[in-house]
């Protein structure tokens, strides 16, 4: 991406916002819909395609689909000051209320849904609340990027969900599939998640590119210095960022194009829950960072990071337990469907609530 090249002008909050957006920054919105509706088409009208993007996995996730991840989230990583990272980690505001969004209140607020809208169709409400377990921690980063968010707390905030993730996801899943359903006289689901397959998918699609994105600052900042990496070397890596994201696109909307034109009403039903979740959650963020005083850039961050969700690993539970063609599959798979617009959407809302909510800087931590 290639946005806010300065890095220095993410802190004022007041700053224009037009001539930071590149052409296809801009034009963004009209990418993900193209890129959507050619993995549709590709999806539904290209035979056999199924079985050669799932030839080869990593962690149950398609080969193809784990490249294009990659892709996405190294040049966002490359961006990142991680000499900041202690100014992050001071600050309690932001991490107390992150933990709490993330690991109370979001999957709470998921299981409620699910139970709201879907209280007849078990398949889909269970792949609705493990979709509300599973936390973001690859796409988040682009969009936190697109809405001018704090960098360097994005990448702490999804290292920290990134160890919640693999410690919490089991016990969390039984808790909400079924303690807290006995508890409340509804039917149970019986779920066996993987440990095993929770900390590769954490490791393969945030340690790798973390990874290389801390390298390639250090050595390149050491070889040539800050100003040329910033300066001409981001420029040049930070377009990689948005290719990856709809080559990943493509590809997972190819990957289960049958499967959604197939059973569109239950599409529907699925998505209806998932858009009033992105549109709370990240509301809830925005507000709760604005009382706290947390600034616009880092405020940012924490709805982004509540409201997205990791729909890699959703998907990946949700076929190693229940099977491809299961409901709660379908469930996983309608979370991208609609998670990519709306947070795209809210890339839009954010930059706006900034020049109209935000006026001062954001404050160190």
């Amino acid at each position: 991406m290639s946005i806010q090249t300065d890095p220095t002008s993410r802190l004022d909050p007041a700053a224009p916002i037009a001539g930071k957006l590149s052409t296809l920054d801009r034009f963004l919105p009209v990418w993900i819909i193209a890129a959507m509706a050619l993995g549709l088409l590709l999806g539904t009208f290209v035979p056999g395609l199924n079985t050669v993007l799932e030839a080869v996995t990593i962690g149950q996730v398609s080969l193809p689909i784990a490249v294009g991840l990659l892709v996405m989230m190294y040049p966002v990583l490359a961006k990142v000051r991680y000499d900041q990272a202690h100014r992050v980690i001071g600050d309690r505001k932001l991490m107390i209320t992150s933990l709490v969004l993330n690991w109370v209140l979001a999957p709470a607020f998921m299981f409620a849904l699910a139970w709201i809208f879907i209280p007849d169709l078990p398949e889909y409400r269970t792949g609705l609340i493990i979709v509300g377990l599973a936390r973001c921690i690859a796409m988040v980063m682009i969009w936190n990027d697109l809405a001018c968010g704090d960098r360097e707390a994005a990448a702490v905030l999804v290292a920290i969900n990134s160890v919640f993730q693999v410690i919490a996801f089991g016990a969390l899943g039984w808790f909400y599939l079924q303690l807290l359903p006995s508890w409340l006289d509804l039917p149970t689901t019986s779920a066996d998640f993987s440990f095993w397959s929770i900390t590769a998918s954490v490791l393969v699609f945030l340690g790798i590119p973390l990874m290389a994105g801390f390298l390639t600052r250090t050595i390149g900042e050491k070889a040539k210095g800050r100003d040329w990496y910033e300066g001409t070397f981001l420029p040049k890596l930070g377009p990689w960022a948005l290719y990856g994201l709809l080559f990943t696109i493509t590809l997972l909307f190819a990957l289960q194009g049958g499967t959604i034109t197939s059973r569109p009403l239950d599409v529907v039903r699925i998505a209806v829950p998932l858009l009033v979740y992105f549109l709370v959650v990240f509301g809830t963020g925005m507000a709760v960072g604005k009382w706290l005083g947390l600034g616009y850039a880092r405020t940012a961050t924490m709805a982004f990071t509540a409201a997205g969700n990791n729909f890699e690993l959703a998907i990946a539970v949700a076929i190693g337990t229940f099977g491809v063609t299961s409901g709660q599959a379908l469930a996983g798979v309608v979370g991208p469907l609609i998670e990519v617009p709306a947070l795209v959407a809210l890339v839009y809302a954010a930059l706006w609530a900034r020049t109209r909510y935000f006026t001062t800087s954001q404050p160190s931590a």
